[in-house]
């Protein structure tokens, strides 16, 4: 392999200028008629507002949207990571998915994560070389535009090449994420250059230009997805992992990502899981995801409840306990498809699900509870395995989600990450982007469905989903968060459906995440509210440590009966999100 040179003093020039916030307010609800998306970064939003205008497809705006994303918010996604896009074709009224998740480095063993037999500390593993994963960002746009898009990499990567090109000014958000990270990023010279002055975070109102992302996104531009997966791009990129660019002092663990790891990459076009939940028929992402088979599971039962005639704290408790065996039953089972044998048919099985909602006491919360026999619920009973009592592994909570719809009817759900905040923690000297620490997703130590293999997909939480009512869009939702992601995707769903908030709503309210834990997960300022205390009543008690945090920044398009649509994001995480349409209902 040729090493690119990393003489960082001088690869990557920045334009930092201090100028005041902008005044304009944020709008994270909007209807209208045509077009509609919704992202947590104004400028994504407006690039995907763009490509819709110029009359590009919903999946043209979607890479659109990302790819500034990767520019604004970089440190929950962007080319350094992978993610899973689901798509409705509106022509042949049907939902695809496109799975471009990071794969393993071909050199991978169950061990990579082992010293003298144990697990290594999750926050060492995250900052190295060896977390890095194959990144598939690239590859599953190219699949998004060449398959169902009509514009090229040049067309909808240019409003993101803008935003690097002249910049972005730094909000309250971006400044708090780097100071949370300043001890990760100080340990690479090309990310300290980047996101640091004096070894600390950019003060918010700063400028903050990006070049070096400005060219990585002129290469593929000009040359396709090649251009990531070998040449100079890769070379720098597998440098990176195996030789770590660190700064004075600093010492990580190196990565044995190759060429050959990158050359070989290939995203999958997969059939969606679907299920159906009080007349709607909800798509979501298969394995490697488990987040389709999961919010599918605790849905089907809470179908056997009749949720909307009873007291909010009821329907609640009720949520979070099939929210409870949905996770047993995840953490057992499921893992890449193209390694494991999974009861995905079990698992969706409405018998299953009968069988499990029959464990739930109405007036009193469970502890964790082992999981269920899904392969008892498949036609083919074959399978010799059976699952095993699985720890609950410790998840990056921070990805992002946007929604996209176009005129003709297209939807796109995308969630894609680089895993933690910040992902691996480094840059790639002179193309300006981070690398993921998606590795850190396997289960470190086994037996387990989701152990480390080579060439193996880790699984995910991400959940991207879209709803059809009577075979037409009727919303769609997704969100960042890790394992949170799934009951964040899960809630939003009760909420909307079941306690009949309008999505705005059912968005902002506070989300209750329980993952087959004795605690459940709770935001700042949940515990002690009137909400809490009824839930006590049931038993259930509120994680503190670690302290809460906001959980997740969901997005999400509504298609109304009089075939206008509604843009959600969030109104008050993640320092409020943007929502647009391409005409504003008067």
């Amino acid at each position: 392999m040729t090493s690119s040179p990393r003489a960082l003093a001088g690869a990557l020039i920045l334009s930092i200028v201090l100028c005041p916030p902008p005044a304009l307010a944020k709008t994270p609800v909007a209807t209208g008629t045509g077009g509609a998306v919704a992202t947590i970064s104004e400028k994504a939003s407006e690039s995907a507002l763009a490509i819709l205008n110029k009359g590009g497809n919903a999946i043209d705006a979607a890479v659109a949207a990302a790819a500034t994303l990767g520019v604004t918010d970089p440190f929950s996604c962007g080319i350094g990571g992978g993610g899973f896009m689901v798509i409705y074709l509106a022509k042949d009224k049907r939902v695809i998915t496109i799975d471009h998740r990071e794969t393993a480095p071909a050199a991978f063993t169950p061990a990579v994560f082992l010293e003298n037999g144990k697990p290594i500390d999750f926050d060492t593993a995250v900052a190295s070389g060896a977390a890095v994963g194959v990144p598939g960002t690239v590859r599953g746009w190219h699949e998004a535009l060449e398959r169902y898009g009509t514009m090229s990499f040049k067309q909808v990567l240019a409003p993101a090449i803008g935003v690097a090109t002249r910049g972005f000014t730094v909000n309250d958000t971006f400044n708090k994420l780097v100071t949370e990270n300043e001890a990760k990023f100080r340990q690479f010279g090309s990310t300290s250059q980047l996101y640091l002055k004096n070894g600390k975070a950019l003060p918010a109102g700063t400028l903050l230009k990006n070049p070096d992302l400005a060219r990585a996104y002129r290469e593929l531009a000009a040359k396709g997805y090649q251009a990531f997966y070998q040449g100079p791009m890769a070379n720098a990129l597998v440098d990176a992992v195996v030789h770590p660019p660190l700064a004075a002092g600093a010492t990580v663990r190196p990565g044995n990502m190759t060429l050959a790891d990158l050359a070989n990459y290939e995203a999958r076009i997969r059939q969606p899981v679907r299920s159906t939940y009080r007349g709607y028929d909800i798509y979501g992402m298969p394995p490697p995801s488990s987040g389709g088979v999961a919010v599918a599971e605790a849905l089907n039962i809470l179908e056997g409840f009749d949720l909307k005639s009873m007291a909010r704290p009821d329907a609640e408790h009720l949520y979070l306990e099939a929210s409870r065996l949905a996770f047993a039953d995840r953490n057992a089972y499921l893992g890449d498809p193209e390694y494991v044998d999974a009861p995905v048919e079990g698992m969706l099985s409405k018998q299953f699900a009968a069988q499990r909602r029959s464990l739930i006491r109405p007036d009193r919360a469970a502890s964790v509870v082992p999981a269920g026999d899904a392969f008892l619920y498949e036609n083919d009973q074959s399978f010799p395995l059976r699952p095993q009592a699985n720890l609950i592994q410790r998840e990056g909570l921070h990805t992002t989600h946007l929604a996209v719809s176009d005129k003709d009817g297209n939807v796109v759900a995308y969630t894609f990450t680089i895993e933690s905040w910040g992902g691996s923690g480094i840059v790639v000297p002179g193309y300006g982007f981070l690398l993921n620490n998606e590795m850190t997703d396997f289960d470190f130590s086994g037996p387990a469905p989701n152990i480390p293999e080579g060439g193996k997909r880790p699984r995910s939480s991400m959940s991207p989903t879209i709803v059809l009512k009577d075979g037409k869009p009727a919303f769609t939702v997704g969100s960042p968060g890790g394992a949170t992601i799934i009951t964040t995707v899960l809630q939003t769903i009760v909420n909307y459906l079941d306690l009949g908030m309008p999505m705005d709503r059912a968005i902002d309210a506070p989300r209750l995440s329980q993952r087959n834990a004795r605690e459940t997960s709770v935001e700042p300022g949940f515990t002690g509210a009137e909400q809490a205390r009824a839930l006590e009543k049931f038993g259930h008690k509120w994680e503190s440590n670690p302290a809460p945090e906001e959980i997740g920044a969901a997005n999400a398009i509504v298609f109304n009966p009089d075939g206008s649509v509604t843009a959600v994001s969030e109104g008050r995480r993640h320092g409020i999100g943007t929502a647009l349409v391409q005409k504003r209902a008067h």
